[in-house]
């Protein structure tokens, strides 16, 4: 994590010393050096090494949080052309298919974090040492962390337990209903919330309220209002985080890890990286893709100009409303207000995530475009805010407390409380949702918001009901399962 732990991948070499010395007589020698994936785990550095390999599979969440945003509303591909990386324009345009390649990383990345995890978790018993159990906890809340984010993309998926994947595994495992991954998720969470400190040992490592949040966000999209208003509750009761004052500042590399910051993907400019390997970068590749292309002047750093968000998504914001100029840069007012100049790529809208647009004075160590120090603020209190006004409206338990937990976000949108929403049942309940929408502009939820609100069809274009609620299971999966897995429906 940075600043304390340098993300870094663990390599697990598998090497079997055998020395023969041949001569008119064999002598068999013990192995010199003998250590695998079986024997490994002998101390707590084993524990904490194999700890850090699990985190580092977050970095590669990137392109989940670019696709949360191009599959909505808020946002098209852009890029150079429309062959610009073809699987980003297929999933704005909503006609991918099994072959997209962004989808396979996804699928490829999120299940290394998964089998990482376990990993760990397969061999818990094996060495004991004091504070063992917040190990293990983080390792139970990665894990849910990654399987929520499969079961997100692509519904039912196959489930190991406490034990790694193995070749050959998908062709007798099925794939688990998406009732019984969420269940999983939920044991993970809950253990994960008995056992992390609320104040994480090292910035960037889960902590309890992490573990919390997530669980309440599990809650939401199954529609289990009660559940997620507790956990919830609980969470903002702990009075652990608190809303930054200054909405400007959130998405600034100096104010990472603050008040706010439930939970961060730690990114850094300090090791370069390579198209050859976007899992591989420390930095947030996000930031570089989003950039201005051929950008020149204060402030940012060119990129390449996809994920621009759209006219209707700037426009969408009330008069007043501070976010809509901290989510959205409108480079044309910009530009001439500070004597910038710019390219205009594919799909140009006039308007980029100015959130996660890379900004000067970083390293850049490598290529700066995939280098971004730019951390990924995965769950901010914000949302939890916002989370825990949808349960307490949605369920039905009560509209005054979700009325408040809204108007606490409102109030920092406008600087007063002349924007607080008095509203009800039904209407309330639309308040919040596109509250969310707002708050939470280019940081990756939108799709999976109206999916699960049932809002998608008839919002995103080219969404289709019953089909793109999820996304096609990679068609080497398909094929590796030789006939145990069948793909998603209308793929």
């Amino acid at each position: 994590m940075k600043n304390n732990i340098i993300f870094r991948s663990l390599l697990f070499v598998l090497l079997l010393g055998t020395i023969h010395s041949c001569s008119d007589d064999f002598v068999d020698r013990k192995p010199v050096y003998n250590i695998d994936s079986e024997n490994y785990f002998n101390s707590e550095q084993d524990y904490y090494d194999a700890l850090i390999a699990a985190y580092d599979m977050l970095q590669s969440t990137y392109i989940n949080v670019m696709l949360g945003e191009i599959a909505s509303d808020n946002t098209l591909s852009g890029g150079e052309s429309a062959n610009d990386v073809i699987g980003i324009q297929q999933i704005d345009e909503m006609i991918h298919t099994p072959t997209n390649s962004n989808l396979r990383d996804i699928w490829n990345w999120m299940f290394a974090g998964v089998n990482r995890a376990s990993y760990i978790l397969e061999f818990k018993d094996k060495t004991d040492f004091e504070g063992k159990e917040q190990i293990i906890a983080e390792a139970r809340f990665l894990r849910a962390y990654y399987h929520f984010e499969l079961v997100k993309w692509f519904g039912p998926i196959p489930l190991k337990g406490d034990a790694r994947f193995r070749l050959n595994d998908e062709k007798t495992i099925p794939r688990s209903p998406v009732a019984d991954v969420y269940a999983s998720i939920e044991a993970d969470l809950q253990y994960a919330v008995e056992n992390l400190n609320p104040v994480a040992p090292q910035v960037g490592r889960a902590s309890k309220g992490a573990a919390q949040a997530l669980l309440g966000k599990v809650y939401l999209f199954q529609e289990k209002f009660v559940d997620a208003a507790n956990v919830l509750d609980d969470l903002i009761s702990s009075n652990q985080y608190q809303l930054v004052a200054n909405y400007n500042t959130i998405f600034e590399n100096n104010n990472e890890n603050n008040s706010e910051s439930v939970f961060e993907v730690q990114y850094s400019d300090a090791e370069g990286a390579g198209f050859g390997c976007l899992q591989c970068s420390e930095g947030n590749v996000a930031v570089g893709f989003n950039g201005i292309r051929n950008y020149s002047g204060p402030l940012f750093d060119s990129g390449f100009s996809f994920n621009v968000p759209t006219q209707e998504a700037y426009q969408s914001y009330e008069v007043g409303d501070n976010r809509r100029d901290v989510a959205i840069l409108n480079i044309v007012t910009f530009a001439a207000a500070n004597n910038a100049t710019y390219g205009t790529g594919y799909k140009h809208t006039g308007y980029f995530n100015r959130k996660y647009l890379p900004r000067k004075g970083d390293a850049n160590i490598g290529d700066q475009n995939l280098t971004n120090p730019n951390n990924y603020r995965a769950i901010r209190y914000a949302d939890v805010l916002l989370m825990a006004a949808e349960a307490y409206s949605r369920g039905g338990i009560n509209d005054a407390t979700a009325r408040e937990y809204l108007n606490r976000v409102r109030r920092r949108a406008f600087g007063d409380n002349n924007h607080d929403i008095s509203a009800s049942g039904a209407a309330l309940t639309d308040f919040i949702l596109a509250e969310r929408r707002y708050e939470l502009m280019g940081e990756g939820h939108r799709f999976f918001d109206l999916v699960r609100t049932g809002k998608a069809a008839g919002t995103i274009p080219g969404f289709v009901a019953g089909k793109h609620e999820i996304f096609p299971i990679p068609i080497e999966e398909i094929q590796f399962a030789n006939g145990n897995w069948q793909q998603n429906p209308e793929y």
